[in-house]
């Protein structure tokens, strides 16, 4: 463990510390990665070269265009977060689920699914279906743990569902395409889905007097202009997702492009439905400068610690203890999830992402592990970070617009089983790698047998040795 010297894990204990103490994440990184740059110049374990390399990569960070594409896409989420789509979904799909035992548990996973592809916020789908389906989920006699589990678990969906915040930063991580890193998450994202629907199903038929279907007056008129509802509701949503997602799969957009497209598509849609106001474009903007400079100093916190990090041999002692690790890959993947797991208590995902992976690829690519199943297997497994008690976010935003009727222990316990599901899906895609590897274009393949070199042969130039010609 000390085959590298002792400040590599004194730096990596030390960061552990200040996130338990609760110092902000960017001040912190920078403090101990200056302490410790300062002390290895000290005792000569850290050259002060690698410090001058921090202007241009402070530089790269501000000038880099793929991280633009996070406020825009937040920009997008946060208008379509509040110009009342979630309300008109939600009411329209619980109406059309109704009529079955559980039918309001399907239409919050639904509808979480597409608000996690149109917002990309865990707290704004979990908040927004829990003001809207909540209350209705109790009035009609649904078990607290029931609805509870399922407005957290489908508001997390938003975190492995395209166009994800998540994907983008850790394509910029790993150094991949954000259009292969989307392909891959669509695989995970609807098999996330299926598992949660079929629970459902299975507790509908085992225990139906816990998720008891409407009464024909909360369902009201039924037919076309019900279904007129729900297409009016879901389609224009669903179109402009696909309108972004499409251009970056076919590589017609970047995605900054992409971004700003999506954000100029929630403005028309926003605008359709006649919710259109100054007010709330000036929220959306405040939210999303407020999320964009989190990023951005998270990520410089996250490079001056990881600078003077693998000044010190820290990417060589993290490889030298992954990379020994019993089981090959298997074991490897089996740590770093368990890890992963584990440092989500203390950790976001941004703050995973910019500081746990760039420690874990260089292991992974000596490994031989495809990037794009890694990043999506990691983004499958932090989706828990939302949702294990007692540090779950989905559960803290879920608390604070519960009645005080639903204690917090319902809450708690409500969330174990949807959070066994996630885990299910990351032993899914570790033991199925084609679940995100199928939906990536692999390219057109060359056989090697049949390219041929045809070199044309050319004459040598005559050498006239004669005086020069006028």
């Amino acid at each position: 463990m000390f085959s590298y010297g002792v400040m590599p894990p004194l730096m990596f204990a030390g960061m552990i510390c200040f996130m338990i103490i609760g110092f902000p994440v960017a001040f912190s990184l920078i403090a101990v990665g200056l302490f410790f740059g300062s002390l290895g110049i000290l005792t000569e374990h850290f050259h002060p070269s690698f410090l001058q390399a921090l202007p241009l990569r402070f530089y790269g960070i501000i000038s880099n265009d793929l991280l633009l594409a996070i406020p825009f896409f937040t920009f997008m989420g946060a208008i379509l977060e509040r110009c009342g789509l979630a309300e008109d979904l939600l009411e329209g799909t619980g109406k059309l689920f109704g009529r079955v035992p559980g039918g309001l548990a399907y239409a919050v996973i639904v509808v979480g699914a597409i608000l996690g592809a149109i917002t990309g916020t865990v707290a704004a789908s979990v908040i927004a279906m829990g003001v809207i389906s909540l209350p209705v989920m109790m009035r009609y006699g649904y078990d607290q743990k029931l609805a509870t589990g399922v407005i957290a678990a489908s508001g997390t969906i938003t975190q492995l569902i395209p166009p994800s915040l998540v994907l983008i930063v850790l394509a910029e991580q790993l150094g991949k395409p954000v259009g292969d890193m989307y392909l891959g998450a669509i695989g995970p994202s609807l098999l996330q889905v299926l598992i949660f629907l079929a629970y459902v199903f299975v507790l509908s038929l085992i225990k139906p007097n816990h998720m008891p279907p409407l009464p024909p007056e909360a369902i009201g008129e039924g037919g076309w202009p019900l279904i007129k509802q729900v297409l009016w509701g879901m389609i224009p949503s669903i179109v402009l997702i696909m309108l972004v997602l499409g251009t970056l799969a076919m590589g017609l957009a970047t995605p900054t492009e992409a971004g700003a497209m999506g954000a100029v598509g929630a403005i028309v849609l926003a605008a359709m439905h006649r919710r259109l106001t100054w007010d709330l474009v000036r929220q959306a903007m405040a939210s999303t400068m407020r999320l964009t400079a989190m990023v951005v100093f998270i990520l410089i916190g996250a490079t001056v610690f990881s600078l003077v990090f693998q000044g010190m041999d820290g990417a060589l002692w993290i490889e030298h203890m992954l990379a020994q690790l019993p089981g090959g890959r298997i074991g490897f993947l089996i740590f770093v999830n368990i890890f992963v797991f584990f440092i989500a208590f203390f950790l976001d995902f941004f703050e995973i992402a910019f500081i746990i992976v760039p420690l874990l690829v260089p292991v992974a690519v000596k490994l031989d592990i495809n990037l794009i199943w890694f990043g999506v297997l990691l983004c499958v497994n932090m989706q828990t970070a939302f949702m294990h008690p007692p540090f779950g976010f989905a559960l803290f935003y879920l608390r604070g617009i519960a009645p005080k009727s639903i204690r917090t222990s319902q809450i708690y316990w409500g969330a174990i089983p949807w959070l066994l599901m996630q885990l299910i899906l990351v032993v899914v895609v570790i033991m199925w790698p084609e679940a995100v590897t199928y939906w990536i274009s692999a390219g057109p393949t060359v056989d090697p047998a049949t390219i041929e070199l045809n070199i044309p042969q050319m004459e040598p130039p005559t050498l006239d040795m004669g005086p020069p010609q006028f």
